[in-house]
């Protein structure tokens, strides 16, 4: 078993003042991500306005199809165009971990 997780640093719009527009941006992310069958939240940078951290797992037999499943949520996180995509932090555990 295999498990891997990816720390997505956010930086929303500068409308995004207050934190019911920041929700507004986070959710439909959150959403989407959670298409791909993996755990989602906001993890991070949750009293900042204009920020958010966003966090996925996922757990697989195999870390090739961890690695796709996070290339996935990768691709669909950098290609929102209301966002700016500061960072990503990925981490793969295996079962000697």
């Amino acid at each position: 078993m295999y498990t891997g997780t990816a720390i997505f640093d956010l930086l929303l719009p500068g409308d995004s003042r207050s934190l019911k527009a920041k929700r507004s941006y986070v959710r439909p992310i959150l959403a989407a991500l959670r298409r791909f069958e993996v755990s989602a939240a906001e993890v991070g940078a949750l009293d900042l306005h204009g920020r958010a951290e966003l966090g996925v797992a996922v757990v697989a037999a195999e870390p090739g199809h961890v690695g796709e499943v996070l290339d996935a949520c990768e691709h669909l996180v950098a290609g929102r165009p209301e966002i700016e995509l500061l960072s990503i932090r990925r981490r793969l555990y295996g079962a000697d971990d």
